[in-house]
């Protein structure tokens, strides 16, 4: 046994670089902040004052979520100021399904080897997510990781809480049949899919990252990374104009998979897959991978990021609000009486 002595930095865990990352980020932090945050950046939790008077009745929603494999595109591109929009993004619009403003953020990366540039970059796109909501990066770790994690390699995890007022939660249970389902344009991909998408693109078709196909326009790279669209401004300000019945956040599983937990016993939703128009990559990966249809629909969002149903008599007006708010929206269907299930027709 050698009498060397040994030092965390020697072991992989560099403390002094680990402070230079939090110096480069403060910066970033300190721009979501929102006036009931009542703590500083580097204590040991974050504060946050509920504001009574604008609800009285307050419910917190909580919802958490990562970014899953579309992290291996951003560390195969070298591009990381995006990915944090994604997170932010998969985090508060599944809140925002019952209504919830979202309040504040926290975060979670794990690093095989803290680079703080790095570091700045994913938390850059985190900051720039909370901005989109609204809500305040009250908090987060950053976790270096050597032996678990190769050098290059990192996960990001997120925590977003949001509150209603107990009576004006949306959960779908005034949902009526002949209600209309309204399809909000989703940006892309999303954050789902990717295991699949990656490996059509990848491995089946052979394209690098800064690959243009003619089909897209633009380079592979660019339309993986596109960020998850968020939603919060658009639906918060539509909550104010009609009644909304119910609301879904196309994630994994895809319109029927998502659309369908928000259901009340004896309705269906009757989609017409024909009333949107998908982005360009959807029908590229059906091509190249050979996926059949079915399969395309319950793994992507298939162009629909975000459902929310409202009664005949509004649809036009969620329609012009929606479409006020810098929404790209489309009536795809309707409730039915049913089993309870997604129809894609």
């Amino acid at each position: 046994m050698t009498s060397q002595k040994m030092s965390y930095r020697q072991a992989g865990v560099d403390i002094e670089e680990a402070d230079r990352a939090v110096g480069l980020i403060s910066s970033l932090i300190k721009g979501t902040r929102r006036p009931e945050v009542v703590s500083e950046i580097g204590g040991f939790a974050g504060l946050f004052k509920l504001d009574l008077e604008r609800y009285p009745q307050p419910v917190l929603l909580s919802g958490t979520d990562g970014v899953g494999t579309k992290l291996k595109v951003a560390q195969i591109t070298g591009i990381h100021d995006t990915i944090g929009i994604d997170l932010v993004a998969m985090c508060v619009n599944d809140i925002l399904v019952y209504g919830a403003e979202p309040l504040f953020f926290l975060d979670y990366l794990a690093v095989g080897r803290l680079v703080p540039e790095r570091v700045a970059d994913i938390v850059k796109g985190v900051a720039e997510g909370c901005r989109q909501a609204g809500c305040a990066l009250i908090g987060g770790e950053t976790a270096e990781m050597p032996d678990f994690y190769g050098n290059d390699e990192y996960d990001l995890a997120g925590f977003a809480v949001g509150v209603a007022n107990q009576d004006e939660i949306i959960n779908g249970k005034n949902t009526q049949a002949g209600d209309m389902i309204i399809g909000l344009a989703s940006s892309g991909l999303h954050s789902n899919g990717y295991s699949l998408a990656r490996k059509i693109v990848f491995e089946r078709a052979g394209y690098g990252p800064d690959q243009v196909p003619e089909a897209l326009g633009r380079s592979v790279g660019s339309e993986l990374l596109t960020p998850t669209r968020i939603y919060v401004n658009s639906i918060m300000h539509l909550m104010n104009c009609v009644e909304i019945k119910a609301m879904a956040h196309i994630t994994g599983g895809g319109i029927p998979g998502n659309l369908s937990r928000v259901l009340p016993s004896g309705l269906e939703g009757r989609i017409k897959t024909s009333s949107w128009t998908s982005p360009a990559i959807f029908k590229l990966l059906a091509e190249l991978g050979q996926v059949e249809t079915g399969e395309m629909y319950r793994t992507f969002n298939m162009g629909i990021g975000f459902i929310v149903v409202v009664s005949p008599e509004e649809a036009e007006a969620a329609l012009a609000e929606l479409r006020a708010a810098g929404e790209n929206p489309w009536v795809i269907g309707e409730m039915a009486v049913g089993d309870r299930g997604i129809v894609l027709e």
